[in-house]
């Protein structure tokens, strides 16, 4: 049964609903999701939205800005839903005007077309299951018949020798031999005869024929063949050396000669400070230059240098006049255009698809205006599709939080995941240093207890930036390394704890448990995913996977996922920038921190405008 159907506008003005015609009340707001997780994160090319217990389906009306949603139970499978929304569209697209707000006469249409699509739809269940109880007929002599009898007449071809063969298929009675013996003694048949005429075409298989039982034995021994034997040397050659036996002496080795350390450079280790004592870039300004980028739009339609210039009158006239509307033969030369561009950006070729299916469907019946070209067009929407989907859609201000949560007398804990080898030992030291320039405590946490050196490495880290860290060293349980660790920051009023995890696949079962564990344990106010801005299509699989997998391991109601994303080595991809745009729209969390070098002041902001305008040149 239908729950509801609303039409609103773009806008957000609900111009009608099914309320009063149904009477039906939603449990939740699955619309307000629809339009914040699908609409607004350019998904609109996906057949249906699930939320809770609820389905959803939409369809567009773009030359009046207009969106009809329908919601039905989740568990029904209701056949009407798609042709109900398009004879909605339609009828109430002719009653459509902007300056009128109330549409209560359209209920009395919605029960006559909602009756109409459940006939439909019961007429095409009723045909498709009479289709499949009638057994399938083909008439004698037909394409049923000649195919089955093409086969049996290969199939009765037995091969003695290659000789020819004879058809006895004849009429109804050789179709019932074929189906009882005739394929299996077809084939057989077919391969004597190839194996008979391959015999006689190279030969029998003693002359020269290729002996593979003589490879193998010749990659087992080594040997060349049976019969050749090594060469002795000669008299004037030269012996090989032969090494000797190194001789072991069981005498005890003094520790202090096993020793390389330096005293001295210790002694310094000690006494180091902060080697770079300049301003994170977090903190900078990034100015985005306004030259021209040179776009084509010729590139985008798909033009041809000889259509260019044969049809230069024909496209300023239709740059003049405007098109009635836009529709989807028009689009695609340009929408492909636009997804071969953005996948040489290292766009993931699944999310560049479903972006550019979703500007379709958003322009699709548009009006195209006076002198506006089709690829001008199609560039602007995926702008702001872009910028949309890159924008963050919440705050990010973790100053802001780090603050509320001293005011609550806790401290605020960052937990850094991610894949093996991408850098997060060393953004974090980078988070680090940026947040003691704004005067905020921090406290590492050691909580990499698998990989060797791991420890060792975050305390240089803590060593060089003067900061405290609690480790409590190797083959520990991770996430009571992070308890105590939160506990001790506690009692010395930390304002930050930053904890580090070990790298691990996101097919790694036991590993992608034990970081649930450490996450459904602590509590943290922010999960970071690190990853690398080299990755393309692998980074939709490792964000999906993470989230999944921390999902079904969750042993809580409500699962923590990924709040936040670190893209590191930013500055070794030169215009490569679209893993960026992968992350963001695959797992809905926003870029909160960019590496881009080596140093500790090395991390920066996103910033959206940027990466939108390298996207599109």
């Amino acid at each position: 049964m239908l729950e509801q159907l609303l039409i609103f506008t773009r806008g957000g003005l609900v111009l009608w609903s099914s309320c009063r015609a149904l009477g039906n009340a939603l449990k939740g707001s699955p619309i307000d999701a629809l339009i914040r997780s699908c609409l607004l994160e350019e998904r609109s090319a996906d057949s249906s939205f699930s939320h809770e217990s609820y389905t959803l389906k939409w369809a567009f009306h773009n030359e009046l800005g207009l969106v009809f949603v329908a919601v039905y139970q989740r568990i029904l499978h209701l056949l009407y839903v798609d042709d109900l929304l398009s004879a909605v569209r339609r009828e109430f697209s002719e009653i459509y005007d902007p300056k009128r707000i109330s549409y209560d006469d359209f209920d009395e249409m919605f029960r006559q077309l909602q009756k109409e699509a459940e006939a439909r739809a019961e007429e095409m269940k009723k045909l498709k299951q009479s289709g499949r109880a009638l057994p399938v007929q083909t008439k004698k002599g037909g394409a049923g018949q000649r195919a089955l009898t093409g086969v049996q007449g290969n199939g009765a071809k037995k091969g003695t020798g290659g000789g020819a063969a004879k058809d006895d298929s004849d009429g109804d009675m050789g179709s019932g031999r074929l189906l009882s013996n005739g394929v299996d003694n077809g084939t057989k048949g077919i391969n004597k005869s190839r194996v008979a005429s391959m015999g006689k075409e190279n030969g029998a298989p003693d002359t020269g024929a290729f002996d593979v039982n003589k490879l193998k034995m010749r990659s087992k021994t080594g040997k060349k063949g049976d019969g050749e034997k090594k060469s002795a040397p000669t008299k004037g050659e030269p012996k090989k050396a032969v090494k000797k036996n190194r001789v072991w002496d069981d005498k005890p080795v003094e520790e202090s000669k096993l020793d390389f350390t330096d005293e001295k450079g210790d002694e310094r280790m000690e006494r180091e400070v902060v080697v770079v004592r300049g301003e994170s870039m977090m903190d900078k300004e990034e100015v985005i230059s306004s030259e021209s980028e040179g776009e084509e739009e010729d590139e985008l339609e798909g033009a041809k240098p000889e259509a260019k210039k044969k049809g230069w009158f024909s496209s300023m006239f239709k740059s003049i006049a405007g098109n009635s509307s836009l529709e989807k033969a028009n689009l695609e030369p340009a929408l492909k255009a636009l997804k071969d561009r953005l996948m040489t950006k290292n766009v993931a070729e699944e999310i560049a698809e479903k972006l550019c299916e979703s500007v379709a469907t958003s322009l699709e019946g548009k009006k195209l205006g006076s002198f506006t070209r089709v690829s001008s067009t199609v560039q602007t929407a995926m702008e702001e599709a872009l910028l949309r989907i890159l924008t963050p859609k919440r705050s990010i201000d973790i100053l802001r939080d780090v603050h509320a949560a001293k005011e609550q007398g806790r401290p605020y804990v960052v937990v850094f995941v991610g894949v093996n080898g991408v850098g997060k030992s060393t953004n974090l030291a980078k988070v680090a240093y940026w947040l003691l320039q704004h005067d905020v405590s921090v406290m590492l946490a050691a909580c990499d207890t698998f990989r060797s050196g791991a420890v060792e490495q975050l305390r240089t880290h803590a060593r060089r930036l003067q900061i405290p860290i609690f480790e409590k060293g190797y083959e520990k349980d991770p996430a009571i390394v992070a308890k105590e660790a939160i506990q001790e920051a506690a009692r010395n009023k930390s304002d930050v704890v930053l904890v580090d995890t070990a790298g691990r696949m996101q097919d790694n079962e036991p590993l992608m448990r034990a970081l649930s564990k450490l996450i459904n344990l602590n509590n943290p106010d922010l999960v970071l995913f690190v990853g690398e801005a080299l990755v393309g299509n692998d980074a939709v699989d490792q964000l999906s996977k993470f989230n999944q997998k921390l999902a079904d391991l969750s042993t809580v109601a409500t699962a923590r996922l990924i709040d936040g994303i670190l893209l590191t080595k930013f500055d070794t991809i030169d215009d490569k920038v679209g893993a960026a745009l992968s992350m963001v729209y695959i797992s809905g969390a926003p870029v909160m921190f960019v590496g881009c070098g080596q140093s500790y002041t090395d991390l920066k902001k996103l910033n959206v405008k940027s990466i939108v305008k390298t996207l599109l040149k």
